[in-house]
């Protein structure tokens, strides 16, 4: 039996099991895709948000702030990419300039520091490639940058470092209460026992809160489109651009990336389908409109691709973190600024735990650091020659666009929690993500996924099950006797 089972492997769930994972107890991650990082986690703007949005007196500003001010720190431990890049908010008329005049104000009331509205040379100063039609913006310095999936795959992998288990492919299908806890089945009829449960189950927590009786809450999927264009348009900003924000979100933004691209986006659609995460052109010209009126001289002939998120949206208009049964915790309506909240979110879940009887001393033996999954990417050249010396496999370039070795995905391939497919080792190297998408490295990385396996080359997919790549060979190999 497990002193925790936390259903859902997003950057929240990530969050809590490392958190729990310093503790002498036992912890277990379950997913239903095949990976970690398959939802929320994986599409979304990058962004640690100030704080300067969220309803004051609300949770998602109390989180948000908090968490954005833990962030730093932990993405060092961890290893990840973060930048701290700053924010702006755009105005482009007098009615823009008295909403930026209130999220000043409601900033200031967050405990969001050094927030101030910028105008004139000032602000071209700051974003020399701002439109022109822009009036004046709230600057926030504290906004940062950050790779959420980087960071997910890096909590999980640390929870693991720790003691946690990962358990994927695990779709639940139901929870009953146990005499000493909670039995949570997957669809295959697997059975995990655990004193506590946390549900962090994204777009589908309602679903998950349902299987205890609970059904106070529901979540509604908004589908979040975004244009990705190559390195070379990198700088156009330093700053994240946002437009002034209405009751839909944040708008169209212009973004810098930790890995040097340039995202625009998110539209802000409601959907009914929870698994729909296509891409239409009608949201697509939007992101595309939207953003040149935002910034001067995007070249979107520089576009390399274009993804879809799914944010959870709930019903309250809040993060829904509470405890509806003893022993069992909802997290969820985890939205936007659910990524800058999560490391303080995590700290909620604990301080419910602990107050319905989760006790245990730390570990002597944590560890909260974990090596960069991009360590040998910043090795000077002598470390890197040092390490090609040990392994020659980190000598032969694989992925040409982004730079990355056959020592990188191969480690990639043996490193918890391990890549299983083409998706899995662009998450975790950067390989298939620069110009070409994979298109002159995806045969070879399928040959060492397959190596690595001990499967069939035809056997790899892209993201798991429905995924097939190779159907057979176009050629067979004709020998004489």
């Amino acid at each position: 039996m497990y002193d925790v089972i936390v259903i859902g492997a997003g950057v929240v769930g990530a969050m809590i099991a490392r958190k729990l994972s310093a503790y002498e107890m036992s912890v277990c991650i379950v997913e239903k895709e095949n990976d970690v990082s398959m939802g929320a986690s994986k599409a979304n703007s990058a962004i640690v948000h100030a704080g300067f949005d969220a309803k004051e007196g609300s949770l998602k500003a109390r989180l948000n702030v908090k968490g954005s001010q833990m962030m730093e720190k932990i993405a060092s431990e961890l290893g990840v990419k973060y930048r701290k890049n700053g924010s702006i908010v755009i105005a482009f008329n007098n009615e823009d300039r008295k909403t930026l005049d209130a999220l000043l104000e409601r900033g200031k009331k967050n405990g969001v520091e050094d927030l101030r509205i910028v105008e004139g040379e000032e602000l071209k100063k700051l974003e020399k490639n701002i439109s022109d039609d822009v009036v004046c913006a709230l600057y926030a310095p504290s906004g940062a940058i950050i790779c959420p999936y980087e960071l997910t795959l890096a909590a999980i992998g640390n929870a693991i470092d720790n003691g946690a288990d990962l358990k994927l492919c695990f779709e639940v299908s139901e929870i009953e209460t146990s005499d000493s806890g909670y039995k949570v089945v997957s669809k295959d009829g697997d059975v995990l026992l655990g004193r506590f449960v946390v549900n962090a189950a994204g777009i589908f927590s309602d679903k998950i809160a349902a299987m205890i009786g609970d059904n106070s809450f529901s979540i509604t999927p908004r589908r979040g489109e975004y244009i990705l264009l190559d390195k070379k348009c990198g700088d156009l900003v330093e700053h994240t651009v946002f437009r002034t924000p209405s009751e839909a979100g944040k708008g169209i933004l212009v973004t810098p990336t930790v890995d040097g691209n340039l995202l625009l986006g998110p539209t802000s659609v409601v959907i009914s389908d929870k698994d729909d995460r296509s891409t239409t052109d009608i949201g697509l010209d939007r992101v595309a409109r939207e953003a040149i009126e935002n910034v001067k001289n995007i070249d979107l002939s520089k576009r390399i691709t274009s993804f879809c998120g799914l944010r959870a949206v709930g019903d309250t208009g809040d993060f829904i973190i509470n405890s509806p049964k003893k022993g069992f915790v909802n997290v969820g309506a985890v939205e936007s600024p659910g990524l800058s909240a999560s490391p303080a979110i995590a700290i909620e879940v604990e301080d419910i735990l602990r107050s319905q009887g989760l006790s245990a001393p730390e570990k002597v033996n944590y560890d909260p650091k974990r090596r960069p999954m991009h360590f040998f990417r910043d090795a000077s050249v002598e470390k890197k020659n040092e390490i090609i010396k040990r392994d020659p496999a980190y000598g032969r370039i694989i992925c040409r666009c982004e730079g990355i070795t056959e020592g990188e995905i191969r480690e990639a391939l043996r490193t918890e929690p391990k890549a299983r497919d083409l998706d899995g080792i662009k998450r975790r190297t950067r390989a298939q993500m620069g110009r070409c998408q994979g298109g002159f490295c995806g045969p070879q990385i399928i040959k060492i996924i397959s190596e690595e396996l001990g499967i069939a080359y035809g056997e790899v997919t892209k993201f798991g099950k429905g995924s097939t790549l190779v159907f057979g060979k176009t050629k067979e190999e004709i020998c004489d006797d």
